[in-house]
């Protein structure tokens, strides 16, 4: 478990002020645009730098004016920073060491982490001839085979492609469930955030703005800045004009009328919020595939970027709409620059923000 209350550092013309609970045996990302401070809150947890107040404490433990080597935590930069001169092996076993653990064992600890992360044919090659993918699994071998009680991952992925990045992802949930580390993983990658955490922090110029499960920071931001940040394409402003056992009705201008789960009463201002990937599309000159959600909406198609697998269509309907579908999808339905579509989303995939 790790306790945060009250940390400040002040950095040239930046300010970091956090306040954070993190769970023993939890997986806790933080989800933040570049410069907005998880480094340096990494390396203030870590004790590379100090803080000019607060607490930091690690399972009962007040670690807060303790040096690096003291705190008992493994960290991994996202550039690695394997000594040159050492193979794989003296890699690994460089911390184990230098807290003079017998050799014997020193080297049993050694060949079990190398055997968890499947490296062990790299034992002695040196980390110049390794790829990005090797480099990483090695960082992180020598990070944990310590035993720390907290392991601290600073954009661990970030400088790997795409198909080493989802094994990687697949190696860091495997070795958090069996070591049972309690670990803080900082990135600026969505897909990352929602594959790996158990909770996310979501953090924005030194401070964690808002703390919940994935599903909670992604599909219930609490401000447009978030909304914005997490993914939610679409923002629109609205008032509520009536609402009956909980389901609001949002009118967003020019006529256009939206349903809501909302407990919002009658006349407040809000801001609407719908990720992209909630909008399902038809051919509006299909009838039989008419949608049982509530918000349909006729409009017309006026960009389409190719993402891959994936497409994202800029829908006229009276407001500019935002959607995500598959390429597939795209292709079956024949849509293009001017195709006529209904556009449907259900009302409990409609997130209001009270302004």
């Amino acid at each position: 478990m790790i306790e945060i209350k009250n940390l400040s550092r002040d950095w040239k013309e930046f300010s970091l002020r956090i306040d954070l609970h993190v769970r023993k045996g939890e997986y806790f990302v933080i989800l933040g645009p570049t410069a907005s401070g998880k480094t340096l809150l990494l390396e203030l947890i870590a004790g590379f730098y100090y803080s000019d107040g607060g607490s930091i404490v690690i399972d009962g433990r007040n670690v807060t004016d303790l040096p690096p080597e003291q705190r008992d935590v493994g960290f991994v930069y996202q550039d690695y920073s394997l000594f040159p001169h050492l193979n794989v092996e003296e890699n690994i076993a460089f911390s184990l060491k230098l807290k003079k653990i017998p050799i014997d064992e020193r080297m049993q600890k050694v060949k079990e982490i190398m055997d968890l992360l499947g490296i062990s044919h790299l034992a002695h090659r040196y980390s110049i001839t390794l790829s990005g993918g090797e480099q990483q699994r090695v960082a992180l071998a020598r990070a944990v085979v310590a035993a720390p009680r907290t392991l601290l991952l600073d954009e661990p992925l970030s400088a790997l492609d795409n198909r080493t990045q989802n094994l990687l992802r697949d190696e860091l949930k495997r070795i958090h469930h069996e070591a049972g580390l309690t670990t803080i993983h900082v990135t600026h990658d969505q897909t990352e955030a929602m594959m790996l955490a158990d909770r996310i922090g979501v953090m924005m110029e030194g401070i964690i703005v808002q703390t919940g499960t994935p599903e909670e920071v992604f599909g219930k931001p609490i401000s447009d800045e978030i909304a914005s940040f997490v993914g939610v394409e679409n923002i629109l402003d609205g008032r509520i004009v009536s609402n009956t056992n909980d389901l609001a009705t949002i009118d967003a201008g020019d006529g256009c009328l939206i349903d809501a789960v909302s407990s919002y009463t009658e006349g407040a201002s809000v801001r609407i919020c719908i990720r992209p990937e909630d909008v399902t599309i038809t051919a509006n000159n299909d009838p039989g595939r008419k949608s049982s959600a509530r918000n349909c909406f006729p409009g017309v198609i006026t960009r389409v970027t190719s993402l891959g697998a994936m497409v994202r269509l800029r829908i006229d309907c009276g407001f500019p709409l935002m959607v995500l579908i598959t390429k597939r999808s795209a292709n079956e339905l024949g849509l293009g620059v001017g195709s006529g579509v209904v556009a449907s989303f259900k009302a409990t995939a409609v997130h209001l923000i009270k302004e």
